[in-house]
């Protein structure tokens, strides 16, 4: 007996009544978002009768995989990899880097790293913008090249392809204009949809809250997480979730080539922020020992230390700047290549005490308007602006000691950053708590 017909309009009218839908009725709306045979005001609609009525979790694996069958899924079978195919994703934040410091230390521990990211709008950063800075540097290459540098060096990040889950390009442009980008079915089924199709083997998350993180509260970190763990594992990749403080920069700097320039100290040992250091570990260590190329996580962190020590998580790096099309000599002399800015101005403290408080979205929004961020995703950023030497939690600053160093373009610029950064930040005269950076694990068996 043939299935009776389906019509968009009843699908809506079901979510919107609270209903749960099929596995056949969400793929037929994915079908049409990615033919458009469903217009954009049913697409909305759907997309707000999801936000306001949620989705079961059945339907959030469903919704998960029909976006990622909606366009190409990589297989890495044939591709002589050095080892299981592995990724780490972030929700997002005030100065991390962290990827372009995981991806290579994983490489050197055995792990292959096809690592397809995105670029920066709003507050936070994004990580294709900061390889933008890179002289050379290849974010779109043909899939031939991106698999053939994943072999040789052991990871490559690069931008979303076109053909990676189309359906979810589409679906998103429609949510960010019609103010349903703050659901957590939606947000799951978007960051997944793209990493099935990346064809992974076992997935790590990022989860950020706190005043920079686009969930300011941990509660809603620990929904969005404990969302994405259960969709990512049902839907066949082994994924966990850490829990990453995002109240405060991330590192001691914040904008791309300036993030960039950081990323390389840390990986020739120049210089290694501990938070940086504590977020970047947990993560790879989570990695390893999924795909099987740790005992346990005391293993993991040793291999991890030893990838830094020997030089060969930076030779990861080195050997994938080259084959993407950088310069070969980046890690030798990273201040021949990247961009700087004309204006370099600290910003002194007001007064003695001690940094008791930050708004790390504050940060952010004083970046954008250095030109070191978007406001629109057609707008054209500075590469060379930013902060360094931003001061954390728990230091001790004086009128002598400056709470970051300003790099932008104009004198008023400067100024105008100074002032930012010194309003999002609060100078006690008690040192205050520090917890941890990494809050929280959640796995498959949580929750």
């Amino acid at each position: 007996m043939a299935e009776p017909p389906i019509f968009p309009q009843e699908i809506i009218r079901k979510k919107r009544d609270g209903e749960t839908l099929s596995e056949r009725e969400i793929a037929f709306m994915v079908r049409g978002l990615t033919d458009g045979t469903i217009s954009e005001g049913q697409t909305a609609a759907f997309a707000m009768a999801v936000f306001f009525r949620g989705m079961a979790m059945a339907e959030r694996v469903s919704l998960t995989r029909a976006m990622t069958e909606s366009g190409s899924v990589l297989d890495w079978s044939g591709a002589d990899l050095p080892g299981p195919v592995l990724d780490k994703h972030s929700t997002g934040g005030i100065g991390d880097k962290v990827s372009l410091i995981l991806a290579p230390v994983v490489a050197a521990c055995g792990g292959a790293v096809p690592m397809i990211s995105g670029r920066g709008l709003g507050h936070t950063g994004g990580t294709l913008d900061k390889l933008d800075s890179i002289p050379g540097y290849d974010t779109a290459p043909d899939l031939a090249t991106f698999r053939r540098v994943v072999a040789e060096a052991g990871c490559a990040i690069i931008g979303q392809t076109a053909d990676l889950a189309p359906a979810d390009g589409r679906l998103y442009r429609i949510r960010d204009v019609t103010a349903t980008v703050e659901s957590i079915p939606l947000i799951t089924a978007s960051i997944l949809s793209k990493k099935l199709a990346a064809g992974l083997d076992q997935l790590v998350m990022d989860v950020k809250f706190g005043s920079g993180a686009f969930c300011a509260e941990l509660a809603d970190a620990v929904a969005l997480a404990e969302s994405i763990v259960a969709v990512s594992n049902g839907a066949g990749l082994p994924c966990v979730a850490l829990l990453t403080d995002m109240n405060q920069a991330l590192g001691r700097t914040a904008g791309n080539a300036l993030e960039v320039r950081e990323a390389i100290d840390f990986l020739t040992g120049a210089a290694r922020d501990p938070r940086l250091h504590a977020v970047m570990a947990a993560l790879a260590a989570e990695l390893l020992v999924m795909a099987g190329l740790a005992d346990d996580p005391a293993n993991a962190h040793g291999k991890i230390e030893a990838s830094l020590a020997s030089g060969a998580a930076a030779e990861r790096f080195a050997r994938m700047v080259g084959a993407l099309g950088g310069p070969a000599d980046l890690l030798d002399e990273p201040g021949r290549y990247l961009p700087r800015a004309p204006v370099e101005r600290p910003a002194m403290a007001t007064r003695a005490g001690v940094i008791g408080q930050v708004n790390a979205r504050g940060l952010g929004l004083v970046i954008m308007a250095l030109g070191g961020g978007r406001r629109r995703a057609d707008d054209t950023i500075d590469h060379a602006v930013g902060l360094t030497d931003i001061a954390g939690i728990g230091e001790a600053v004086d009128s002598s000691q400056p709470l970051c160093v300003v790099h932008a373009a104009t004198e008023e610029d400067a100024e105008a950053a100074i002032d930012g950064f010194r309003a999002a930040t609060v100078i006690t005269d008690e040192t205050p708590p520090t917890p941890s950076v990494v809050r929280q694990r959640i796995g498959p068996d949580d929750g």
